[in-house]
């Protein structure tokens, strides 16, 4: 079933149209087929552990073109993009302090001594509850036996889970679950008695990834550990939002403030890395290096064409997605200080509907502000409705452009200044928002 036809989702809703609000309001089309996401049962287990349970899933009513799988043994998503255009984050210049082994030919990097040095930083993760399995990895981030991962691995198998490691040399260790974040689909475990020889990962900087540079992904897909696939960067800020049906009731935190989207379906949106390195069902919480071996991203999910587009192709098709080092490390951070995680927001309700102004004689698609809370740091910042949001921090939004926005809120933290490019009555203006807090409840 990994490769081969899967059945159709008969939980799929069909495609909405219209309907304002933050992230799960309707959107129509645009005019490109509807691929439907897949059930997907568990990954292998390697070798008999971890029983396996397909899970339901349910589309985020905004334009899809795209179905996609979280890279987990048995989850599923959708990747939100417009027509299936390239790179979303809009072009700029970037300046960076080139490392050769990061940037140069994929076929002149020493990808051996690459993959020896951060395979002993990967694991593999075994989540069982009850008759519920799950397989994924996960990624050493300290020797006191901190390991990063996502959270579709570890939430999926229900309430309380029995959460297993094994090390990249076969050893295996009880861990516990320190905390888990939906929202960001990110999730920390711990080793309970961690060995003293572990390999934590070194950290990478996302700021300065470019298009097209090699990059190794490190992981355990199909149950097999330790497996290293190779590829390039071929987009940035790519806006991908999926949604989980939560066993655990987990709520999920709106970044525009207007209070949880809803309280049993966890969604995440992550303005993502995305990438050719073949990233499979167990694949989820593994790492995206760079060819010096440093973190880039932590892989989360992959495209793969829908049953009503006539493929049966449900496995890796060549585009992956990462979560950025930046918001791994700030969600990570918080998550082992105190087990949860305060998330920013602006205080609006946003139109899932792109909107177009014209700026320049060209046609600009942005993200139409329709309410702005009362007393919320959009308010103090004076921002209205109607107002069309178009750059975030002078990076052009996605599409659509509210998951782009989401996504962009989310990668800070509570009390970060940030520049909204707003268009007003046809004039473009700056505007800085002082981020709050989301609220939990």
């Amino acid at each position: 079933m990994y490769a081969g036809a899967a059945p159709q989702n008969p939980y799929a809703p069909p495609p909405t149209t219209g309907g304002a609000g933050g992230p799960g309001a309707g959107g129509p089309g645009y005019g490109a087929p509807s691929y439907s996401s897949q059930p997907y049962g568990s990954g292998p287990t390697g070798g008999g552990s971890g029983p396996g349970k397909s899970k339901r899933w349910a589309a985020v009513p905004v334009a899809a073109v795209l179905a996609a799988i979280l890279a987990s043994g048995g989850t599923y998503a959708l990747t939100r993009d417009s027509n299936g255009t390239a790179a979303s984050g809009g072009s700029h210049t970037t300046v960076v302090q080139a490392n050769p082994a990061d940037f140069a030919d994929s076929g002149s990097i020493n990808w051996s001594a690459t993959a020896a040095k951060v395979s002993p930083s990967v694991v593999s993760i075994t989540v069982i509850a009850g008759s519920s399995g799950d397989e994924g990895s996960g990624v050493i981030l300290d020797q006191a036996g901190n390991i990063v991962t996502n959270n579709h691995v570890v939430a999926g198998a229900g309430k309380n889970p029995k959460v297993t490691v094994t090390l990249n040399d076969g050893r295996t260790y009880d861990a516990k679950v320190v905390g888990t974040d939906p929202s960001t689909d990110l999730a920390v475990i711990k080793i309970e008695k961690p060995p003293a020889d572990l390999h934590p990962i070194t950290m990478g900087d996302d700021s300065k990834l470019v298009v097209g540079q090699p990059v190794m992904a490190v992981g355990n897909p199909l149950g097999l550990a330790g497996t290293v696939t190779t590829g390039i960067v071929s987009a940035l800020n790519r806006p991908v939002t999926t949604r989980q049906e939560s066993q655990s009731g987990g709520n999920d935190q709106n970044p525009f403030g207007g209070g949880t989207q809803s309280a049993q379906n966890n969604t995440s949106t992550t303005n993502a890395i995305q990438t050719s390195a073949a990233i499979n069902p167990g694949n989820s919480g593994g790492a995206l290096v760079s060819g010096s071996g440093k973190l880039i991203g932590i892989n989360s999910s992959i495209a793969t064409l829908g049953q009503s587009s006539g493929s049966s192709q449900s496995g890796n098709i060549g585009i992956g997605f990462a979560i950025p080092v930046s918001v791994v490390q700030n969600i990570t951070g918080q998550l082992m200080r105190t087990g949860s995680v305060k998330h920013p927001q602006i205080g609006v309700e946003v139109d899932n509907n792109p909107a177009t102004v014209t700026l320049d004689n060209a046609s600009v698609q942005g993200a139409k502000i329709d309410k702005v809370n009362s007393g919320s740091p959009a308010a103090q910042a004076g921002l209205k409705a109607g107002d069309v949001v178009t750059k975030f921090d002078g990076q052009q939004l996605g599409s659509p452009p509210a998951s782009s926005l989401i996504a962009y809120v989310r990668a800070h933290n509570v009390g970060d200044k940030v520049t909204l490019t707003i268009v007003r009555d046809g004039q473009q203006q700056n505007v800085t928002v002082t981020l709050g807090e989301a609220s939990s409840g």
